[in-house]
């Protein structure tokens, strides 16, 4: 019996044992997945018995201080300054980025493209990954943030344009966003289970956009999605991301492979649920 967790604090209601646990009967896996709270002050004392389990999960507020930790990281890892995937093997701690599969590929399900004018909402570890993942894809990237992250979004736009000089990025506050994007990308929590009332953005904020992600996928209809439908801006929330991340994490650990109609129904069982 293999061990697995999702760490993080607070973790409160979270998908991922059911998630896993169906992809676990799918591989045929014998395996066993817990949640695991960890405040950010216990995470170092704790991570030795982390390193017991044969991987684990890393969601807020760890994917960046775990990074440290690693013994190593992949390339995607490295790149997105992010970690939410571990894998113990042969006594070392080798850290993952499997959030960006399930944002590219939940982005060109809806037909969007990241190689074109896009905002960001947010700069935290999901919202880093992204930014530099749009970069790479060729985005024309402004970061829309709260004042008191202004700093954050900064070092990020620097980091992109040490690697990606050709590339401009621009960091606005979250009440100067003012629509006219391709693509708009939420990576805040703003909207997320129980504070369901709650948008990043006002609605006028949303006029001549194409597309919307918002990464939250509780409630399935976020406030801000809401919006963008009523607008007629064809949108998309983050329970596509959530499982295909999920299924990224389990061909690192097991090498697992999936059939693609299996996972469609995984997704559409999980939206069902929230």
């Amino acid at each position: 019996m293999k061990n697995y967790a999702l760490i993080g604090f607070p973790l409160g209601h979270s998908l991922s044992p059911q998630i896993h646990g169906r992809l676990f009967s799918l591989a045929g896996t014998q395996a066993d997945y817990k949640l695991t709270e960890i405040p950010p002050e216990e995470l170092q004392s704790r991570f030795e018995e982390l390193k017991k389990l044969d991987g684990f999960n890393v969601t807020i507020p760890h994917k960046i201080n775990i990074i440290k930790m690693c013994d190593e990281l992949s390339e995607g890892a490295a790149r997105y300054g992010s970690v939410n995937c571990i894998k113990n093997s042969g006594g070392k701690t080798v850290g993952y980025n499997t959030d960006v599969l399930g944002f590219v590929k939940s982005v060109e399900q809806m037909g969007a493209s990241l190689s074109s004018k896009v905002c960001l909402l947010g700069c935290g570890g999901v919202g880093r990954m992204m930014a530099v993942e749009a970069a790479y894809q060729g985005a024309e990237l402004d970061i829309a943030v709260r004042d008191a992250d202004i700093p954050v979004a900064e070092g990020i736009k620097a980091d992109i344009e040490k690697v990606l000089p050709q590339r401009k990025v621009r960091v606005l506050r979250l009440a100067e966003m003012n629509g006219g994007y391709d693509l708009v990308v939420n990576a805040t929590p703003v909207g997320m289970y129980p504070n369901t009332d709650n948008s990043p953005l006002e609605k006028s904020q949303l006029r001549d956009v194409k597309f919307l992600f918002d990464a939250v996928y509780n409630p399935t209809e976020t406030k801000l999605a809401k919006y963008a439908r009523e607008l007629g801006i064809k949108a998309c929330t983050g329970m596509s991301m959530l499982v295909l991340q999920a299924v990224a994490a389990q061909e690192i650990w097991n090498g697992s492979e999936f059939d693609v109609k299996d996972i469609e129904k995984l997704i559409a069982d999980m939206e069902a649920l929230v």
